[in-house]
């Protein structure tokens, strides 16, 4: 199993959150700064050739300032585990949060 580390602490808005990630996980130019898009991206960078284990430093504070895009975090997460269980894949996207 992989892991993968971020820091959100630095996050206060929604703008703050996809740049952060795009940046952290390399997303292309065209990355559309939505959350289906990042499914999509993170689908392709977690369920690579493994599950991955994303621990994500500073959650409780990303909880108190932007509690949208804590909870899309959580939901978008448990999305891309349902797409790979519904197409018979067996890897998953684990999280792991920090204060």
């Amino acid at each position: 199993m992989e892991r993968a580390q971020i820091d959100i602490s630095g996050v206060s808005t929604w703008e703050d959150f996809h740049e952060c990630f795009a940046q952290r996980f390399g997303f292309p130019d065209y990355y559309g700064r939505n959350m289906d898009a990042w499914i999509d991206c993170m689908e392709d960078y977690a369920l690579g050739e493994d599950s991955l284990v994303l621990q994500i430093d500073g959650m409780q504070k990303l909880k108190d300032a932007c509690p949208d895009v804590y909870e899309a975090i959580c939901e978008c997460s448990a999305f891309i585990n349902y797409r790979s269980s519904e197409s018979g894949g067996d890897r998953f996207l684990a999280l792991s949060f920090s204060s």
